[in-house]
């Protein structure tokens, strides 16, 4: 707890310590953000899938250094599965290098089997994020994110959540396609046995000036706890960006 609290305080003084005098009215509020249905339903933490497939949405509304970046997943049931609702704060940005901190309060749906009937049950989590990335020569970078989740509810689990990330962008196949790639290998340290180091590879392909991609992602669990053993996993997805 005492970890937490020290964090928090970090990701509130820092914004205010790092704050430029920039007129945020010269910023204007941009929307993005992307649709998308894949197979095997993985989350934004790799190690655990839905296992059937899902419909998303990842939206980012942005004004100067702020956003409002939420995260929603859905079952073809249409019964929700998580539901993000990210803030974020960049502390740096420069040509090279960004910074940025983060506060997410979320809630992850499982079905709950009892002798009368399935109940559809829903967990609060908060999580506090610090992220990095380097930007290398040739649209590659490095990021590296550290996160800290701590669930609300009876049941729920805490812990943490490191990755590091290599990706390459924008690489041309012949005229009109785009190819890109990212390799995650991050480590998790939750309550019970949920920890283990894993690596999980992405491949996306699109087409210039066209905002529909396809992509390919692979996970495979190196060292884990969980029992059983994490088996390989591949998921493929269809996504619309606007």
């Amino acid at each position: 707890m005492r970890g937490f609290i020290l964090f928090a305080l970090i990701l509130v003084s820092v914004p205010v310590y790092c704050q430029d005098d920039s007129d945020s009215t010269r910023h204007p509020l941009k929307v993005s953000g992307t649709i998308s249905f894949n197979t095997n339903g993985m989350a934004v933490v790799p190690a655990f899938a839905y296992g059937k497939p899902v419909f998303s949405s990842n939206i980012s509304f942005k004004k100067n250094r702020f956003s409002f970046d939420p995260q929603y997943a859905y079952g073809l049931n249409i019964k929700p599965w998580i539901l993000d609702n990210w803030f974020h704060y960049m502390l740096v940005v420069q040509p090279k290098f960004e910074l940025r901190t983060g506060v997410n309060v979320s809630m992850f749906f499982s079905e709950l089997k009892t002798p009368d009937e399935d109940v559809w049950r829903g967990q609060r989590y908060t999580t506090l994020e610090l992220a990095g990335k380097y930007k290398l020569p040739n649209k590659r970078s490095l990021g590296l994110m550290f996160w800290y989740d701590i669930g609300l509810d009876p049941g729920t689990i805490k812990g943490y959540f490191l990755n590091f990330v290599f990706e390459q962008t924008d690489i041309r196949i012949g005229k009109q396609l785009l190819f890109a790639a990212n390799v995650q290998t991050f480590y998790i340290d939750y309550t019970g046995l949920n920890d283990g180091l894993f690596i999980s590879p992405t491949i996306t392909v699109s087409r210039r000036h066209f905002p529909v991609s396809l992509y390919c992602q692979g996970l495979q669990a190196i060292t884990s706890n969980m029992s059983p053993f994490p088996s390989f996993q591949v998921n493929f997805g269809i996504g619309y960006s606007f």
